[in-house]
């Protein structure tokens, strides 16, 4: 099965869903459109009995550059429509939840929204290309898709602070080190060894393996439930206090841009 719009491409080859963001020209940052479209091939992906592990990734050269600021300096639209709405589950992420595991496999920079999404994964691959970082304080908005319940859980909270706080970038190796990746290979290496972790995923009895996954989720970071609240509550917050000014985030476009490009 395949399956392709403008900004997303989704292929099923030996029980692997693999879902491709395509905005390339973009670095795949995170527009209305593609946040529609992700949510509803990951809904598809979910659904579909011959799937049983998916691999995400990005068009070259990036992962996914993070919310796409033109638009969240204009409308704002892409940031509705990435956050949970009051009710929802806090835990939805960019997609909703699903009892398949998902492999990410960073192809080049993870940014911001792009490092949220990448922590949505179950785990991570990456190139020797990828870097991480998180630059929410400096655009001036605050994270919505679970970063400061996921980036500690995977790193450390002193690691993850020093990560936001700064707002500096983590090389590939550096993540390795961190814990935050799980491998590090060649550019020209990274599907193929994502998608050779995920036939061996799909190689075992699909009911062991959700249950499993259903039971570590259950399992690890006891109070993940309640961090997911607070940060949306506290998210919420934030923008009632500051107000969300797309003016300011783009004036900061250009300088956030700019840094980033001088740390990878």
């Amino acid at each position: 099965m395949t399956a392709a719009t403008d900004v997303i491409r989704y292929d099923v080859v030996h029980r692997v869903g693999v879902v491709v963001m395509q905005r390339a020209e973009a670095r795949n940052a995170l527009n209305s459109e593609l946040l529609a479209a992700l949510r509803k091939t990951m809904a598809v992906a979910a659904a579909d009995v011959t799937v049983d592990v998916v691999v995400l990734t990005g068009a070259d050269p990036a992962f996914c550059a993070g919310l796409d600021l033109k638009e969240l300096g204009t409308t704002g639209a892409n940031l509705r429509a990435a956050l949970p709405a009051p009710g929802e589950d806090p835990r939805r992420g960019f997609w909703e939840r699903m009892d398949k595991p998902v492999i990410g496999a960073v192809n080049g920079v993870a940014v911001t929204g792009g490092l949220e999404l990448a922590l949505q994964c179950d785990w991570l691959v990456a190139s020797e290309r990828a870097a991480f970082g998180d630059t929410h304080a400096r655009v001036g908005v605050m994270p919505g898709g679970g970063l400061t319940v996921l980036l500690p859980q995977a790193i450390g909270l002193r690691r993850a602070l020093e990560m936001s706080l700064t707002g500096n970038f983590l090389s590939a190796d550096e993540a390795l080190a961190w814990g935050l990746v799980n491998h590090v290979v060649a550019h020209a290496d990274l599907m193929e060894t994502a998608l050779k972790l995920a036939r061996d995923v799909a190689g075992i009895d699909s009911r062991a393996v959700r249950h499993l996954l259903e039971t570590y989720r259950r399992t690890t970071g006891g109070t993940a439930e309640a961090g997911f609240e607070v940060e949306r509550r506290r998210g919420a917050e934030f923008a009632a206090s500051v107000g969300f000014d797309p003016a300011s985030v783009a004036s900061r476009r250009d300088a956030i841009v700019q840094r980033g490009r001088g740390q990878v």
